[in-house]
């Protein structure tokens, strides 16, 4: 036990950094199989651990706090980071980390850990002590994966939770995924949902100058689509329908 305090003050810890604490790799192995055989410790992944609480019996650390400590360089996004922000629409039980360390997808205490390519540049910010990207990049990068990951109709949802967002910041988002389409894709929503951003029609001229010139689909396989010019887009023609009852959800909640 006399490394249990050490060990809670960091929640979660490698086999690298116990060896540091402890010493010598056949100490920190000792450590390990005490530890785990008496419930002060879990495995999460190989060589990957969290301490548990002696009251609860439970994980000190949350699922978001788990991932974005699984290497130096990951953080929490794409929908668990609207969920750190608490604007999921729904909790699901996955939990993305944008990395450039390459794992496979594993599970432990009910959650799956789904590693996501993580950018060049992306924004990060820390909230409370989880390393997750900011709300503006969380948004970018929502709608253009939001066929991998949610779907569009759940991105919506959780953009309706979202009080604000800075038009300055998701243009730099953009710029740094130089992607015409997705320019396309933000100019369209952003417009359909003016009326709780309240983004400069320098904003939209911005998109529109950047969008790709090729007419595409805002959904793949989405029927009854109708084509915006502007955005030279086909989306749904029921997708203003979920926008407006997204925002009349909003307010009856507000």
């Amino acid at each position: 036990m006399k490394h249990y305090e050490k060990l809670l003050a960091m929640g979660c810890f490698s086999r690298e950094q116990l060896i540091e604490l402890v010493g010598t790799p056949s100490a920190a192995n000792k450590v390990i199989y005490e530890y785990q055989k008496k419930g002060l410790i879990e495995k999460v992944k190989r060589d990957f651990y969290v301490v548990i609480s002696l009251e609860t019996k439970q994980p000190v650390l949350s699922r978001y706090q788990i991932g974005s400590r699984l290497f130096s360089d990951a953080c929490i996004t794409h929908h668990s980071a609207f969920e750190v922000f608490g604007y999921g629409s729904q909790v699901f039980y996955e939990c993305f980390v944008a990395t450039d360390r390459r794992f496979l997808d594993f599970e432990y205490d009910g959650v799956v850990y789904r590693r996501i390519e993580r950018k060049p540049d992306i924004e990060v910010t820390k909230y409370g002590n989880i390393r997750v990207t900011s709300v503006e990049q969380t948004v970018v990068d929502s709608i253009r994966d939001c066929e991998k990951i949610a779907g569009l109709e759940e991105v919506i949802r959780c953009m309706m939770l979202v009080p604000g967002l800075n038009e300055e910041k998701v243009l730099e988002c953009l710029a740094r995924n130089g992607n015409g389409y997705l320019y396309q894709k933000c100019g369209y929503l952003f417009e359909e949902m003016n009326g709780e951003f309240h983004f400069s029609s320098d904003f939209y001229a911005e998109c529109e100058k950047c969008s790709s010139q090729a007419k595409r689909y805002l959904m793949k396989g989405a029927k009854d689509n109708v084509f915006f010019e502007r955005w030279k887009l086909y989306a749904p023609s029921t997708l203003k329908g979920l926008i407006d009852k997204g925002v009349c959800d909003y307010h009856a909640i507000g």
